[in-house]
């Protein structure tokens, strides 16, 4: 028999496949349902009807990446690359990321998600990092690590790797990365033995099922996963434009505490450091900064649930009741909600950007189960 998980991995790598549309079609649906709705073998509810209706060669090209990517296929590679495809409402998906805005649909992870359960701290910097950098880096991620501290970092080269190496040169240390190609395929390959070590004492994850290549795109995506899954976050080194300044704008619309290494005003690679700084990021000089940021703030501490989000108004609830009940588009919500079709446009905007609803075609649906809200 299939598992629920082989098309949750095939539908994953579809062509045309975005985080947002996976996340749609799972919702409130098996994985098994969600695979015949993309591959056309099953009735077409909204917002697919609406979407295939627009982009009709869409069905097309998901049909072909269905028979490209038979489930079974996908799950035997997922077992013979040794990776755990976890869903949202499996009991070991990240707690940080539940409530979070735009979280992924499922994760596919080497080794231990467990590791999330210490106190966490990313680390992240530029590719183009100075010695000083590397160093500092290191010594950041072996001094965390000592203390109890999982380092989470992106296995990139430069600043990230520089961090992963520290930490795994404490014995005891679990580090956890989060990377922008399919699990099995190590980027940049010259990492692929820290690759290997990261998974086998920690956990190394991605939204992206084994096979993904990495293509350009992904890199800022897996960024948010990373903003989501740490207490705080140190920026090493960055240039004026970088990965790990999304990064630390990642973090900062989380609530999560940002630090920058002071740096060098001749130094490029200080450059977008310095700007943070000047920005409001607290400065990094010892690793007692970060240790000391930890003790302030333990609500995302262990696997306790911290929804980020902020809380609607009164009179945006209306909008999140109606598109809890079906998908609605603008034109039906104005009506239903006493508002005109701009002032819903407003509404819905900011409700979409808070991480309450979700756009598909121009239908909007709530991204999880609302509760009562304080």
């Amino acid at each position: 028999m299939t598992p629920p998980a082989a098309f949750v991995a095939s539908l994953a790598g579809f062509e045309r496949m975005t985080t947002n549309r996976l996340s749609a079609l799972l919702f409130h649906r098996s994985p098994e349902e969600a695979f015949a709705i993309a591959t056309g073998t099953s009735a077409l509810p909204e917002p697919f009807a609406t979407l295939f209706a627009r982009e009709p060669e869409l069905a097309a090209v998901w049909r072909r990446s269905g028979a490209r990517r038979p489930p079974d296929e996908q799950w035997q590679r997922c077992v013979a690359a040794g990776v755990a495809v976890v869903l949202a409402g499996d009991a070991d998906y990240p707690a940080a990321l539940l409530d979070d805005p735009r979280r992924p649909a499922a994760l596919f992870v080497r080794g231990d998600l467990s590791a999330l359960d210490a106190r966490r701290v990313g680390i992240v910097g530029t590719r183009n990092a100075t010695q000083r950098g590397r160093e500092t880096a290191a010594r950041f991620g072996y001094e965390l690590a000592a203390e109890g501290v999982v380092v989470v970092s992106g296995l990139a080269k430069g600043i990230d790797g520089a961090a992963h190496r520290g930490a795994l040169a404490v014995d005891a240390a679990k580090p956890v990365a989060v990377v922008g190609t399919g699990p099995d395929r190590p980027y940049p390959a010259q990492h692929a033995q820290l690759w290997e070590a990261v998974a086998a004492r920690g956990a190394l994850i991605s939204e992206w099922p084994p096979g993904t290549a990495p293509d350009a795109f992904r890199f800022p995506l897996r960024n948010r996963i990373l903003a989501a899954l740490v207490e705080v976050l140190v920026v090493v080194e960055s240039r004026e434009r970088g990965g790990s300044l999304i990064t630390a704008r990642e973090a900062a619309e989380r609530g999560v505490e940002v630090f920058a290494v002071p740096g060098s005003l001749q130094s490029r690679a200080a450059s977008g450091t310095n700007q943070l700084l000047c920005d409001g990021a607290a400065p990094a000089t010892e690793t007692a900064d970060l240790l000391m940021a930890l003790g302030l703030d333990r609500r995302r501490a262990g696997r306790r649930r911290h929804d980020p989000r902020v809380v609607p108004s009164a009179d945006d609830r209306p909008l999140i009741d109606a598109c809890r009940s079906a998908p609605q588009t603008l034109e039906t919500l104005s009506p239903r909600c006493g508002r005109t079709l701009v002032e819903t446009a407003m509404a819905v905007a900011r409700l979409e950007h808070a991480g309450w609803l979700r756009e598909t075609a121009g239908w909007f649906e709530t991204i999880d189960d609302w509760a009562d809200l304080a």
